[in-house]
Formats: C-alpha cells, sequence, structure tokens
C-alpha cells in the first residue's frame, strides 16, 4: 500500500533540517513544502503529514507552530514530528527531543492528529556567541545521522501502511 506524504518544513538558518527532511522525503516519497505553500485545509488529502524545524529555546519555531494553530480538527489523522537542534550533541537524547517536541505535539494533538513517531538529531549552530568559535555540532547532521532519519522513516512507513 503506497502512503501519500506531505512533509511542512521551516528550515533557514544552516539547512540542518532540511538535509533531513530530503532523506525523509525520498524514503516516503513525500513532498516538501514550507508552512506559508500549504494551505491548513489541503493536508487533509494526505494519510502522513510530517512537522518538522530546528529548535529554538526548546520548542520548533513559530512558523510551524503557527501552522499547528491554525489546522483544523481532524479524526486520528497521522502524523509525525521532526527537528534539528544546535544543543550539544551528547544533551540530544530521546528525552531531550521529546521534551523540544512537546509544544507542537500538545497542539496536533489538541486537533486530533496521532502522533506516530517522533525524530531528532543534532545540527549546525552558529548563534550568538558560538560563531566566534566556529559554531557547535560542525557538519552535523552527519553521515550517521541521516542514515538513522532513514531508517526512521522506512519504520515510519511501516507503521502507517
Amino acid at each position: 500500500m503506497s502512503i501519500k506524504s506531505l512533509l511542512v518544513l521551516h528550515s533557514y538558518h544552516h539547512k540542518n533540517t532540511e538535509a533531513v527532511a530530503k532523506v525523509l522525503a525520498e524514503v516516503l516519497g513525500a513532498r516538501i513544502v514550507a508552512p506559508r505553500e500549504v494551505s491548513p485545509a489541503e493536508l487533509a488529502g494526505y494519510d502522513l503529514v510530517g512537522f518538522g524545524s530546528g529548535i529554538d529555546s526548546g520548542k520548533h519555531y513559530k512558523p510551524i507552530l503557527d501552522l499547528a494553530d491554525k489546522l483544523p480538527s481532524v479524526d486520528a489523522k497521522k502524523a509525525f514530528i521532526f527537528s534539528t537542534c544546535g544543543a550539544p550533541a551528547f544533551i540530544v537524547t530521546e528525552g531531550f527531543i521529546r521534551s523540544n517536541h512537546a509544544a507542537l505535539r500538545a497542539k496536533l494533538e489538541a486537533r486530533g492528529y496521532a502522533i506516530v513517531s517522533e525524530f531528532g538529531c543534532p545540527g549546525f549552530n552558529t548563534n550568538m556567541f558560538l560563531r566566534y568559535f566556529g559554531g557547535l555540532n560542525k557538519k552535523r547532521p552527519n553521515v550517521e545521522d541521516l542514515k538513522r532519519a532513514e531508517a526512521f522513516a522506512r519504520d515510519l512507513a511501516q507503521k502507517v501502511s
């Protein structure tokens, strides 16, 4: 069974989350759109919708959160959440990722979305003072992060079909 998938992505700084989204899209056969390029009603035409961005101050970037606020109520539409985070790589654990996803997860679940799974990994960060030291998490997401994203997408496709 083929699933019709869409990824809603906000990635602008170093395109960390875009690199992950491209891998996810390749495996899922999904289209990638920015939050401003999709109407909330359009999401009804998809079997699976992924929502992703970088993490800022412990939550997804505002354009993704704002879109989630505008979504109509649905009945258990399947969704997943993904992100990259500029925190030190050793901090980016499953619990840390779930914590960073909490605001978006709450908004989506309040609208009736069923969150099938979540993915996150470190991303290159040159915000604030870090730029003076060459940044944090250089070359992240790396090959291993992208392999994990690919495995995540394959597992996700099996869960949804």
